[in-house]
């Protein structure tokens, strides 16, 4: 996977790679890094990876993840409901016309986090052996309509720009198939659609917001196409001149060209071409900012006054639980009391939690040889997600009751200048959309980043019924904003405080808590939403 950059902001994916002999990414836990970058700043020939940073990023680095510090804004409203969707641009033009290199120009200049690239080359069919016969000899035609997966193109761009998560073939033109590892792609603000026949489709058109031709002359195309098909992909010369005349030029003048005058945008001389590429950003800038919403103003003043839910279930407040909260809400507490009595309260809070979920009879037998009816969990797998960074100190409560649980993570800030959450990282596993999940958060306040982190999941192909909101507090605020978005969702807390105050902290509250569990100090006038864990 790569990164969007341009003047170092960013964090995106990229699918399509037109030499696709690497094999595909490793899927750890079965899922990608969405939003850890490949940190690589040489620019290969005809790579289909993203756009280089023109300066040096601002980001998080480790021994293992690099995290680019702009994140995706809210591309929902206060209902949950997505409200907007991505901004598509196609490219179209001949082969080796520059393609990637105007997506590349136009990703740079537009300064914004969140862009997909997507090569329409991903979307080769499949050859049977007849055809993978014809292939090696140059003798089957790529340049032809008939050679891409429409039906699978159409139905994966058309939920990436719905905001879902979707999954790309990734093509060798080596072997000319499909890698067995598939791309995961998820979470576009722009969507950047390239290929020979972007503009050859009804249904494909349809979906996109902006087309640009990129018109190029014919006799530095093919020299383009010479250098990479021998460079990159070993062919000889006589068999590229070959196909070239064969298939290419005829498919240019009969398929491609005739379809420039369906472009918004005619762009000669590809990525040199920066009078109407800085066109292009600005338009695209001008709807992107029609598109803003502002999330976190709507939670604020919504729901309130109201009952709490059904979905909504808290902790006995047994003398016990209420001499834990006595302790970690006390200012004076060490470290190592609130630590403690936190850790006993999450274990009291997720043995709570998997009584919601689904079970049926089980009847086992006994030592002494009599049958015991009971109980056994009803569901495929239990996941827990953890909003990073204090919801991760719930893990060790979940993995000490559920052995073998898959644990994913998700980190939400919130953007100092809009004061809305932004999503600069997930990790999800493989194939989660069957599980039930338990997502943690340790205090919840407007809802905003609780509510971001369950549309992420919805996005994923989570069933909202099969979703635990899992707090160790929670201000009434959020306990409204998030059962009103997703009615379906559990919520289950340890206490329930009644108020927020204007800078979103929990009243009466528990402080920061990450700043108190981990030792780090908050500077004097912190508030939830400046640090790692923010208590939305």
């Amino acid at each position: 996977m790569s990164a969007v950059c341009g003047e170092g902001r960013v964090s995106a994916m990229e699918s399509g790679d037109k030499s696709s002999t690497r094999s595909a990414s490793g899927a750890e836990e079965g899922s990608l890094d969405r939003l850890l970058p490949t940190v690589n700043t040489g620019l290969s020939p005809r790579k289909r990876t993203t756009s280089q940073c023109k300066s040096e990023p601002p980001l998080l680095r480790t021994s293992k993840r690099t995290i680019y510090t702009a994140g995706r804004p809210p591309w929902y409203n206060e209902h949950g409901t997505q409200s907007k969707e991505a901004f598509v641009i196609g490219l179209c033009g001949g082969s080796a016309s520059g393609k990637t290199t105007v997506a590349r120009k136009i990703i740079e200049a537009l300064d914004v986090p969140w862009v997909v690239l997507l090569s329409m080359d991903s979307f080769y069919k499949v050859l049977s052996e007849e055809q993978q016969l014809l292939a090696a000899s140059n003798d089957y035609n790529f340049d032809h309509p008939d050679a891409f997966d429409f039906v699978l193109l159409v139905h994966t761009l058309r939920k990436l720009k719905q905001g879902k998560s979707v999954k790309i073939p990734v093509y060798d033109f080596t072997t000319h198939g499909r890698q067995k590892e598939w791309k995961t792609v998820y979470g576009a603000s722009v969507i950047i659609f390239e290929g020979i026949m972007s503009f050859a489709d009804k249904e494909l058109l349809k979906l996109l917001d902006m087309k640009i031709f990129v018109d190029t002359d014919s006799d530095i195309r093919l020299v383009r196409r010479l250098r990479r098909d021998i460079t990159e992909r070993g062919r000889d010369i006589e068999g590229v001149i070959k196909q070239y005349n064969k298939f290419v030029k005829p498919a240019f003048e009969q398929y491609i060209e005739p379809t420039m005058r369906l472009a918004d945008i005619v762009v000669p001389r590809g990525g040199g071409n920066m009078v109407a590429i800085d066109l292009i950003v600005q338009h695209v800038h001008s709807q992107l900012e029609e598109r803003e919403l502002s999330v976190r103003a709507a939670l604020a003043s919504a729901h309130q006054a109201q009952p709490l839910p059904a979905t909504l279930s808290v902790l006995e407040n047994t003398p016990q639980v209420r001499g834990m909260h006595t302790i970690i809400r006390n200012k004076d507490t060490s470290r190592d009391e609130f630590i403690f009595y936190s850790k006993r309260l999450m274990r009291l809070l997720i043995e709570r939690a998997l009584s919601f979920l689904p079970s049926q009879v089980r009847i086992v037998q006994t030592p002494q040889g009599q049958d015991y009816e009971g109980r056994t969990f009803y569901g495929k797998r239990i996941t827990g997600v953890s909003i990073l960074r204090a919801g991760e100190t719930m893990e060790p409560a979940l993995r000490a009751v559920c052995k073998d649980v898959r644990i994913g993570k998700i980190l939400i800030q919130t953007n100092q200048d809009t004061g809305e959450p932004e999503l600069h990282y997930l990790r999800l596993p493989k194939d989660i959309s069957e599980d039930h999940v338990i997502l943690m958060d340790c205090t919840v306040s407007t809802g905003a980043a609780a509510m971001m982190a369950v549309r992420v999941l919805l996005d994923h192909d989570v069933q909202e019924d099969k979703i635990l909101l899992v707090s160790l507090l929670m201000a009434e605020m959020g306990v409204h904003s998030v059962a009103y978005a997703f009615p379906q969702v559990k919520i289950i807390t340890t206490a329930v405080d009644k108020e927020v105050n204007d800078l979103f902290h929990i009243i009466p509250g528990i402080g920061n808590f990450g700043d108190r569990y981990f030792g780090t100090d908050a500077p004097p006038d912190w508030s939830d939403e400046d640090m790692d864990e923010p208590s939305y």
